[in-house]
């Protein structure tokens, strides 16, 4: 849904419906000034024009500056509109929040926030999935059965009236409710509910035969008859707006399917759209709440101990964090090397939690009581060597932070396993090792992350000054850089012409003759252990080596 757009609502969903059918708190009510059985007549996504009415809307207002006055300014207009509640982002301050509820107290219009951790498409879906819960009829027992019992209800009933077994899935053939099975049900239905998913073989045998290419694509009941030990079965998608949400099953069970099933199904489905599109959004609400929570973790954002528990992870679990950073975002194939890698990464360690964002993905890995450090250092390892292996993927560095006694502490390891990988990345771009390393802990690179935690700290302070060497910088980096290049291969190799001529691929009085140009044209003296220290930070800082 764009911005500027209305979607529609079924009449009498009220407030209190939705914030009932909202488990995972995507909204937070601040302020309901009328109650919260107010009618919800529709949904409006950011501002459509002065002229536009919101008449019994409920307004996400998306797209607000950061000014103060910007929350309360558009919660008076939506009520001058005609709206009956307004969304905003969950406030990062005080001020904003308490103009902004001033200002619906006065209008007597209901003010919500929307979770930090969540986004607008998230809120949209909650509206979504709430209206269409709330618009269930009540014509007959299968519909009073979905909304008071859920799936598993559904299922029952609907199990009854065909007088067969059913079962309800997603799109990803997982169980999510069946009816009870009967001592005469087939193999692959026992071993789908045991499992809680259709197995991989019956999925493959089903893409095979097209009959998963019907149902995608099929708007009604779709019919197999029995073959061998397989019973007659009826499928039909559970769908909303041509968005595919699951599918319902039928199978006979030791009897013939009743005569009216298909109509009972097609019922079944339309019941079973609400109760899928809360799992969908249950599901995507978790990923995106454990998302935000492991990046505040990792950053040392907002209550890290609410952080750890949203993850299901102990406070006093040491832990450590392996970080995979690629060389070229836009390289081909780059993010589909950095999913591969998060795959990795959780696929034999389920208490491992990854974050892919951008370039890079990060691993919270708990570790062993006496706090070993070798199980991220493997871990490390088994990354380094699939990225190897992928073909034409860009380079990728991974760097492991130090082990740390508690997950609190999770953004130190962080912030170490980042240095981890600039120490490799420098060590590469400076020719310091033979065969580069693409993976290390920080006792492999140490002194190079000493020095790199130096140079952040002298930055502000190199950067604020002047004199001879910074003019020499900024001279010769306008014209090229060589010059710097000669001094800091100099400087490297402690002064030994031929050898730092060798690295430069130089004849040594062609350095002879850049170094006697430092002190002709800027009059710098590289026999004075000042200015050969402040030459040695000036040309690290500059980033040409």
């Amino acid at each position: 849904m764009t911005p500027g757009t209305t979607a529609d609502s079924p009449d009498h969903v009220t407030l209190r419906q939705v914030l009932s059918y909202d488990e995972d708190g995507v909204l937070r009510l601040l302020l309901a000034p009328t109650g919260q059985d107010v009618e919800i007549l529709g949904v409006i996504i950011g501002d459509e024009g002065a002229a536009h009415p919101h008449e019994g809307g409920i307004v996400l207002a998306t797209g607000l500056p950061p000014d103060l006055s910007a929350a309360s300014a558009a919660v008076r207009e939506a009520a001058r509109r005609g709206a009956v509640a307004v969304v905003l982002r969950e406030p990062g301050g005080a001020p904003m929040l308490s103009e902004a509820l001033a200002a619906a107290e006065e209008c007597g219009i209901a003010l919500l926030a929307r979770a930090e951790w969540a986004d607008w498409g998230a809120a949209i879906a909650l509206l979504r999935s709430a209206a269409a819960f709330a618009s269930v009829g009540r014509s007959n027992l299968m519909a009073d059965s979905a909304a008071e019992g859920g799936l598993a209800a559904l299922a029952t009933s609907t199990a009854r009236q065909c007088r067969g077994s059913i079962t309800v899935e997603d799109t990803q053939f997982r169980v999510l409710a069946h009816s009870a099975t009967g001592p005469d049900a087939d193999g692959v239905r026992r071993t789908t509910i045991l499992g809680g998913r259709v197995p991989d073989w019956r999925v493959a045998e089903l893409r095979r035969s097209g009959l998963l290419r019907a149902l995608w694509t099929s708007q009604d009941v779709i019919h197999r008859p029995a073959e061998g030990d397989s019973p007659e079965r009826l499928i039909v998608a559970v769908r909303t707006g041509g968005e595919m949400l699951g599918s319902l099953w039928a199978a006979a069970d030791g009897q013939r399917l009743s005569p009216d099933a298909p109509q009972v199904l097609r019922r079944a489905a339309a019941l079973a759209v609400p109760h899928l599109l809360r799992h969908r959004l249950r599901e995507s609400g978790t990923v995106r709440r454990e998302a935000h929570a492991l990046r505040g973790l990792l950053h040392g954002n907002g209550d890290q101990r609410a952080h750890l528990w949203s993850l299901g992870l102990s406070p006093d679990a040491p832990c450590a964090v392996v970080v995979a950073v690629r060389n070229h975002p836009d390289g081909p194939g780059s993010d589909g090397t950095l999913k591969a890698l998060a795959i990795q990464a959780t696929a034999s360690r389920s208490t491992a939690r990854v974050l892919h964002e951008q370039d890079q993905v990060a691993v919270l890995l708990p570790v062993n009581d006496d706090g070993d450090q070798r199980e991220a250092l493997v871990l490390a390892r088994e990354i380094d060597a699939l990225a190897a292996g992928i073909p034409d993927a860009a380079p990728v560095w991974i760097g492991v932070g130090q082990t740390v006694p508690s997950g609190l502490e999770a953004s130190s390891s962080y912030e170490t396993a980042l240095l981890v990988v600039r120490a490799l990345r420098d060590r590469e771009a400076r020719g310091r090792d033979p065969r580069p390393l693409r993976h290390a802990g920080p006792g492999d690179v140490g002194p190079t992350i000493d020095a790199l935690r130096m140079l952040d700290a002298a930055r502000p302070v190199w950067e604020s000054g002047e004199g001879p060497v910074h003019e020499l910088i900024r001279a010769d980096l306008a014209s090229g850089g060589d010059l710097v290049r000669s001094l800091a291969a100099y400087l490297e190799t402690a002064g030994d012409i031929r050898l730092a001529a060798r690295r430069l691929v130089l004849h040594p009085n062609t350095l002879r003759y850049r170094l006697r140009r430092t002190r002709e044209r800027f009059g710098i003296d590289l026999d004075d252990p000042d200015t050969r220290l402040v030459l040695a930070l000036a040309v690290r800082l500059s980033g040409v080596v």
